[in-house]
């Protein structure tokens, strides 16, 4: 079973969903695994429309396959350090936010974060995160794929849990 390593965190506005994740790429590469559509598409799926800030976006999820495509507003692209995209479907509406660093000159680091509505089931959406950010390292480091069905229903407990008791931000 995967390790469980988001946090629930309280912030002003809410909670968060926060994630770490080492990518043994530099930062300029990292960045392609976030925004060019042919790299994306390797851990969460290919994208199409305009991708500068304001633009619009649909995405389809490639390890989803009856899910419909999402559609997204990019928020923030500030090359190569951060992403922000808030996104619509039928599961409601999601603010995302990407922070890339570099971690030496051969790897980098990525904070992701799911800013959390009120009504935000976090048992449905930590381990979901969990699958995909292992897919981004999976991607970038030519490995094997993660399974899903590793991820979840295992995870559940351990994130509404941490919903129960978030920690201060």
């Amino acid at each position: 079973m995967p390790e469980v390593t988001g946090q629930v965190v309280e912030t002003p506005e809410g909670r968060d969903l926060r994630l770490v994740r080492s990518l043994a790429v530099p930062l300029e590469e990292a960045w392609q695994f976030l925004t060019d559509s042919e790299r994306t598409a390797l851990w969460f799926g290919e994208w199409e429309g305009d991708g500068r800030p304001g633009g619009a976006i649909r995405i389809r999820m490639a390890f989803e396959e009856e899910a419909p495509a999402a559609k997204a507003r990019i928020v923030a692209c500030e090359a190569p350090h951060r992403l922000a995209i808030e996104t619509s479907d039928e599961m409601g509406s999601w603010r995302l936010e990407l922070v890339l660093e570099a971690d030496g000159d051969d790897e980098s680091l990525l904070g992701f974060v799911h800013h959390l509505d009120a009504d935000t089931d976090v048992g449905a959406v930590g381990p979901g995160w969990e699958y995909y950010l292992d897919m981004l390292v999976a991607a970038t480091e030519d490995a094997e794929h993660p399974h899903f069905d590793d991820y979840f229903p295992a995870l559940i407990e351990t994130y509404l849990e941490r919903a129960k008791h978030p920690l201060a931000g």
